[in-house]
Order: C-alpha cells, then structure tokens, then sequence
C-alpha cells in the first residue's frame, strides 16, 4: 500500500513537471503576443516583459473582415472534413473487422500500402487539378490529403476487432438486422472512443492545414484562418524589408509580436474544444492501436 502511495506521488510530480514545461511555451507566446515589439526586439522574449502593448492585436483587428471570413472557412472546411472523414474511415474499417468479409485482407493491404507509398506533390497536384478539377473550390481544402487516413482506419478497425464480440453480431443477424443496421445501432455507437480520437486527430490537421490552399486556392475568399495568417506576415516581413521604400511607418510595424498573436489566434479553437474531447483520447488510442 506504502509503495502505491509513493508510486503515485512520484508519477503526479513526474506529470506534473512535464505538463508545466508543455504550457510554458505556450503562456511565452501569450505574454510575448502582449509585449511592445521594441522591447521584444531589445530584450528578447520574457515572462516579465518591460512594456506591454496590443499593437500587434489592433494590427490583425485591422483586418477584421478578412479574418472572420477566413475563421468561417476554417471552421467549415473543419467540420465538414472531420464529418465526412469520420463516417468514410468507420464504414471502410467495419468490413475489415468483419471476419466473415471475403476480401478483408486485400482491403486492408491496399490501406496498409497507402501508409507506405504515395505518389508524391507533384502527381497529386496534377490530379487533383487536372482530372477532379478541384483547384479554387471548398473541396481543394478538404478532399487532398487528410479526408481519408490509412493510420486512422487501422485504428478503428483494430478497435472493432477487440472490443465489439463477433457474438452481438451474429445475435442482430438472427434478429434479422442488415448490415446497415448493425453498422449504425450497434457498432457506430460502441466505437464513440475512438471516433472522439480520430475526430480530434482530423479536425487537428483540417485546422492547422496551409498547405492544400498554398497548392490549391488563388481566391482570397476561400483562405482558411492558417493560410491568411501566413499571407499577413509574410506581408509584414515585406514591408520591413522594404523599410526605406515605405518610410518609417513600416519600421515600426510589430512583426514579432505579431507573430505570436497570430500562433495564439490559431491555437485558441483547439484549447477550447481539446478538453471536451480529451477523456475519450486515450482510451480510443490505447485500444485501437492493440493488433486485432
């Protein structure tokens, strides 16, 4: 009993220690997004910073309009990429599962082969473009790349294998439920951990995603808040390069700071949702990740 008391004890100040060297970076990026971009430029980064401002914040408000329009198409692409990812990657998964499925261990080669090889940017970019024409539409930024996920639909299939028992099943057949319906009102809802799981892993790359609008979109209205982000600064990094040109209002522009603003706006939606989703993580990781 003595040796499970210090066990814990060692094992929460262990925790404890790491989960605050996790947040500090992030509580620097906070203060430094708050701090006078002279002092940040003096004094380098500080959790006591000298001086204290939000130029870089009423420069981003400043852009308001732009911003709120490119949050709605991060948040749309979002739940429309983790929706549709959900439902594709636990419907391909649950034949995979199914022992009586005849070509499961093709299907779950060719998935697994996924994981291995791709085709490159280059061929992608030519089919994605040239052969579904997906180039300035909503769906360059959900289709490419993170709408289906080999790794995930391993997950969930190793997660049907061990813990749905092939008995419930063959009980609703006798009952005489269609696969359809024993996919939706008995495997869907006891897979709810690891659905949570992939849910968070999806949403996380849809929201952080630049990279398929770098490729895909030229229209500024179908920025998501990640691209945007990136265009503004690398304006910011443009007018101070050519501070001579533009005089010395573009010296003063808070570049740094306005950088951290920037990583503390994009963060911000995932510290509010993370908690919520948090409790189902690692249960639907360390189950789904066991060999089926």
């Amino acid at each position: 009993m003595t040796e499970s008391k210090t066990f814990n004890r060692v094992s929460t100040a262990i925790l404890t220690v790491m989960v605050t060297l996790t947040l500090l970076p992030i509580l620097l990026i906070i203060i430094a997004s708050f701090t006078k971009e002279t002092a940040l430029l003096q004094n380098g980064y500080s959790f006591l910073p000298k001086e204290w401002s939000l130029d870089a914040y009423y420069y981003i408000i400043k852009q308001g309009s732009v911003i709120l329009r490119a949050y709605g198409v991060s948040v749309l692409v979002t739940v429309v990429g983790t929706v549709g990812s959900v439902l594709i990657t636990t419907t391909l998964a649950y034949p995979m599962a199914r022992q009586s499925f005849p070509y499961r261990n093709a299907l779950s080669f060719f998935v697994f082969f996924t994981m291995l090889f791709s085709g490159g940017i280059v061929p992608s970019y030519i089919m994605w473009t040239n052969f579904f024409h997906i180039k300035n539409t909503i769906w360059a930024l959900i289709v490419p790349n993170y709408l289906v996920s080999a790794f995930n639909v391993i997950l969930v299939k190793n997660f049907y294998s061990n813990n749905i028992p092939g008995s419930l099943i063959e009980a609703a057949q006798l009952d005489g439920a269609t696969e359809m319906q024993i996919f939706r009102k008995l495997v869907f809802p006891m897979a709810r951990p690891v659905v949570a799981t992939i849910s968070l892993f999806t949403g996380l790359c849809y929201w952080n995603d630049w990279t398929n609008g770098l490729y895909y979109v030229d229209n500024q209205k179908l920025y998501s808040i990640q691209l945007l982000l990136m265009k503004i600064m690398n304006n910011i990094e443009a007018l101070k390069a050519n501070a001579n040109l533009m005089g010395a209002g573009a010296v003063s522009l808070p570049g740094t700071s306005v950088r951290m603003a920037i990583a503390f706006i994009g963060i911000l939606p995932i510290l509010i949702v993370y908690p919520f989703v948090q409790k189902y993580l690692v249960e639907g990781v360390v189950i789904g990740a066991v060999k089926g």
